[in-house]
């Protein structure tokens, strides 16, 4: 298993500083570092007050063996080429160490916050993967991009437009993925998928993870070097005493996720579809406070990994280990006893 962390301010993981501490975008070098040190195998950043390229591009700068990526960064506003161009740029600059993760959103943000008109976003980003590979290749190549689908028309570069060839062409694309289908994309045309916080070891070994294997064998690809990246719901504290705020928060998250439509199928094969209904209501009423309350033990720890510090990295490793190659943990950096800590931890998750 692979380990990889967010900078600071992930929404789930606290990355090196404790939850609701502002992002500082100066002090990406110098985190990114630390991370490198720590032992890690990537660093991530998602899209969500920041660009999470501008921040992979000062942490491939600051680094020299971790690889960088974007866990995720949303792909539809963006055009194929765009992306392919940023993304071709950061692997020069990482040498061949960046990682292309994306994500679709759903559909009000992407006709109310980014203007587009929504389609179907599986279809959507099998074109939109398949386009992004063949710009690569024409770059690579020195040709035209032949590219047409239902969503893209690409044939043309210019000498000017055109960045030529670069060392590590294969950049690895992870697709974020909750439902069926989009699992079945990710093992048709991706190089890893990233499951949603909310989908268990049990939802990733009976639904995904079968869903990708029907994608590989749609394009008879194997699945050697394919990446399963899990970000867990994590709730892990020094003591007991200090666990009790950490778990209210969780809690909290996990009832927000329940409420989310996007992400029902991943309660409903749970026979928490009936949660589901009930804690969107209570959200379309913003009633927030209460929903917390219909989270019970039994759902939390089915969702959550929860423990002390001395419990979570063998909790982690129990749900995961066999299941997933990569795995985002991190818990507060403060010291060096922290950082000891950190690196056990790490050593305890590698193993499995």
């Amino acid at each position: 298993m692979k380990l990889e962390t967010l900078l600071p301010l992930g929404k789930v993981d606290p990355g090196l500083r404790e939850p609701g501490t502002p992002f500082d975008i100066h002090s990406v070098a110098s985190d990114a570092a630390t991370v490198e040190a720590l032992g890690y195998d990537n660093l991530m950043f998602e899209e969500t007050k920041d660009c999470p390229f501008i921040v992979m591009a000062l942490a491939a700068q600051a680094t020299q063996r971790i690889g960088v990526g974007t866990a995720v960064a949303i792909a539809f506003p963006r055009s194929p080429t765009v992306t392919a161009m940023t993304a071709w740029t950061l692997q020069k600059l990482s040498r061949g160490r960046f990682i292309l993760g994306l994500g679709t959103q759903v559909r009000a943000h992407i006709e109310r916050r980014y203007g587009f008109e929504w389609s179907p976003p599986g279809p959507w980003m099998r074109d939109y993967v398949q386009a992004l590979r063949e710009v690569w290749r024409a770059w690579q190549d020195g040709e035209q991009p032949a590219f047409t689908s239902a969503h893209y028309n690409i044939n043309l570069t210019v000498p000017l437009f055109d960045p030529g060839p670069i060392a590590d062409p294969d950049i690895p694309i992870h697709l974020a993925a909750v439902n069926p289908y989009m699992c079945e994309v990710a093992g048709e045309v991706a190089d890893g998928v990233r499951p949603h916080p909310v989908c268990t070891a049990q939802y990733i070994e009976e639904v995904m993870w079968p869903a990708v294997r029907k994608g590989a064998a749609r394009t008879g690809r194997t699945l050697d070097e394919f990446a399963v990246s899990i970000k867990p719901l994590i709730a892990t504290a020094p003591d007991e005493q200090t666990l009790e705020a950490k778990v209210r928060d969780v809690r909290a998250r996990v009832a927000f996720y329940a409420s989310t439509p996007a992400y029902r199928a991943a309660f409903e094969a749970h026979g928490l579809g009936d949660l589901a209904d009930e804690l969107k209501h209570l959200s379309r009423a913003q009633r927030w406070e209460e929903m917390p309350d219909h989270i019970s033990d039994e759902v939390l720890h089915r969702y959550a990994c929860v423990g002390t510090y001395d419990q979570i990295a063998g909790i982690v490793a129990e749900r995961y280990g066999g299941l997933v190659t990569n795995a985002e943990f991190s818990i507060p950096v403060h010291n060096e006893a922290d950082a000891e800590t950190l690196k056990a931890m790490i050593e305890v998750l590698r193993s499995a």
